[in-house]
């Protein structure tokens, strides 16, 4: 691969080596330069930013849009979802970002998500138990899929029947199937039509949920309805970004730790002699393989320089947080999992005002999955070969196929 300033803007470089092998590529991309010309995940070309200086700057950056409505004429081709889904906070810039996710915050304060710790320990218990009477499972499939859907679930009050459609919707948007191309669009519209009927469902008979909450806020909140309240096309697609964020970041978060804790057994080891060390291994795991690879597209509103290299106004920019997150020049070994280092600062959830409003949540899932699982199980390893475990093909997410696990 080669670096930018020598391919120039009508050439970009061949992404096939961040599908392969995703954290040599990044390191052979940071060692040839800051900033790159790839093909986007859209097949247009857009920047990808390597270096954690810059990429933390770049997020942060006010300069750096994530509003569609920035992009230069032609310049993206992102996947298109209706307005009721498409108006949320990851194509949101202040005001309207501010607004909304002030109205929402307070969800997943730490104070309230431990509260949920219990239940979530519950649920991790009940899946554990079902796992335990056939003597191995398919981890993706049997726990950190089903955790996380059924805490995000439960939070928002969606009922139970529905959550195995949601799983099949998911799984279409984020790893689309070549042989189906028409699944992903039938995804789209299955889930808007699921949300409407949701969100009519539960004005006419609220819950003690979330979901139940917010259509309050959009309905009867107090003060000017364009500055205190949601649209309803921003409550439909606030509803779509929790459950869809909720899950999806989760159950990769969850593989993800597993996997790297059966392929450093001293570390697993060391984990089941010391529980209380489960936080800061929670944000190592984080740092060394977190389950989002980029960050939200963005769109510079002016011509701007990182790294040395111009972007002009209105080019796609993609922020490598797998990438800045083995930068060596921040995190010495990066390649190495070592959950005694400090990772303070890793990137995995974002920073600045985009910083991932579920991080708490998340956080807490991943430290209770994981200590309900090494307990239940001492003797857990692989059930087949490690070289024949297969991540998602796609330069966006970090995350498992499937893990198949005995004990």
């Amino acid at each position: 691969m080669q670096n930018t300033a020598e391919t120039g803007p009508d050439a970009p470089i061949d992404t096939t080596p961040l599908l392969d092998d995703p954290y040599a590529a990044c390191a052979a991309l940071r060692a040839a330069g800051p900033v790159h010309r790839i093909t986007g995940t859209d097949g247009q070309p857009a920047w990808l930013v390597t270096r954690y200086d810059d990429v933390r700057g770049a997020l942060a950056d006010p300069r750096l849009s994530l509003d569609k409505r920035h992009a230069a004429p032609g310049s993206y081709r992102g996947f298109a979802l209706p307005p009721a889904l498409d108006a949320n906070l990851l194509n949101m810039d202040p005001p309207d970002h501010t607004r909304i996710r002030r109205l929402v915050a307070q969800a997943f304060t730490p104070r309230r998500i431990d509260t949920l710790r219990a239940p979530v320990r519950r649920i991790a218990d009940e899946l554990l138990d079902a796992m335990a009477a056939k003597g191995r499972a398919e981890l993706v499939a049997d726990y950190a899929g089903p955790l996380p859907i059924t805490v995000i679930c439960d939070l928002l009050g969606i009922p139970t029947a529905h959550r195995r459609d949601f799983l099949a919707w998911s799984d279409a948007l984020i790893t689309p199937d070549p042989n189906r191309p028409h699944a992903t669009k039938e995804a789209v519209g299955a889930m808007l039509v699921f949300y409407t009927d949701l969100i009519a469902a539960k004005r006419a008979t609220p819950g003690d949920d979330l979901l139940s909450d917010l259509i309050a806020v959009r309905d009867d909140g107090p003060g000017d309805a364009a500055t205190d309240r949601l649209t309803e096309d921003e409550l439909t697609s606030l509803a779509f970004l929790i459950l869809f964020a909720g899950y999806e970041n989760t159950v990769q978060l969850i593989g993800n730790a597993t996997l790297a804790l059966l392929d450093h057994p001293e570390r697993l080891a060391a984990l089941r002699r010391n529980p209380a060390e489960l936080g800061a291994t929670v944000e190592e795991f984080l740092r060394y393989d977190g389950p989002a690879a980029l960050a939200i597209r963005r769109f510079p509103v002016e011509d701007i320089e990182i790294g040395g290299v111009r972007i002009p106004a209105g080019e796609s920019v993609l922020l490598s947080l797998a990438s800045a997150n083995r930068d060596p020049a921040r995190f010495p070994a990066p390649d190495a999992f070592d959950p005694t280092r400090d990772p303070t600062g890793h990137l995995a959830l974002g920073h600045g005002i985009h910083y991932c409003l579920g991080a708490p949540l998340a956080r807490m899932e991943a430290e209770t999955a994981i200590a309900a699982l090494i307990s239940r199980f001492p003797g857990l390893h692989l059930d087949i070969p490690r070289d024949e475990v297969r991540h998602r093909r796609t330069i966006r997410s970090r995350g498992l196929i499937s893990l198949p696990v005995a004990w």
